[in-house]
């Protein structure tokens, strides 16, 4: 089924008029921020190619993210990022939450209802729609994809330059097998996950 604003045409409907999608990206690595975005389209909002962001190259990425956060577009958006420090002392789970909570009480102004990739998020500042799969169905949790895919992936090349010898620029610290054995190598580094078992267990080599 195609990305769409279908999903957003039913709310519109119903009465409702500020609508934003919210994804995040980044919740299964062993290293790195887990990065939340919310962003609001306006009802004329048209795009040839906005999908998924795990559909895209990393250059459409890119083009499509410049395209969405430019000034006088007619489009609101933001991003919150959850760092490893609080994965480990919350969980990925709870995290991820409040980094889309902290996304929502970022934006200029307060959606009516979210649309949110996957399961309900319980609390949340607003009334939502969870959508499994909604990266490849809703627009506007499609270009929330986005926002966090690039924003997080822009980090971890960051990271790379601060952290040489893991090739975060590569993996973007998922749990490869390149970045498995610089793991044994070198042990973590200040931005691995130290709640998530392989790095509790590289970790223990080190002792």
């Amino acid at each position: 089924m195609r990305c769409s604003f279908r999903h957003e045409r039913k709310l519109r409907k119903a009465g409702l008029e500020i609508i934003a999608g919210i994804d995040e990206a980044g919740r299964g690595p062993l290293a790195g921020p887990v990065v939340a975005a919310v962003v609001i389209l306006p009802e004329c909002f048209r795009h040839k190619t906005l999908t998924d962001s795990k559909q895209l190259s990393a250059e459409v990425r890119e083009e499509i993210y410049c395209e969405l956060t430019t000034r006088g577009n007619g489009i609101t958006w933001a991003v919150s990022v959850s760092y490893p420090e609080e994965i480990d002392r919350i969980n990925i789970l709870r995290a991820t939450h409040q980094a889309m909570r902290r996304a929502v009480g970022a934006l200029a102004i307060v959606p009516q209802h979210a649309l949110i990739d996957g399961l309900p998020v319980r609390p949340f500042p607003v009334p939502h729609t969870a959508l499994v799969g909604g990266d490849a169905l809703s627009l506007s949790i499609a270009a929330a994809s986005v926002l966090a895919k690039v924003t997080r992936d822009r980090i971890m090349h960051e990271m790379d330059g601060l952290h040489p010898g893991y090739q975060f620029s590569q993996h973007k610290g998922y749990g490869t097998p390149g970045h498995l054995a610089m793991l044994q190598l070198h042990g973590p580094c200040p931005i691995h996950r130290r709640s998530f078992l392989p790095v509790r267990e590289a970790q223990l080599e080190f002792l």
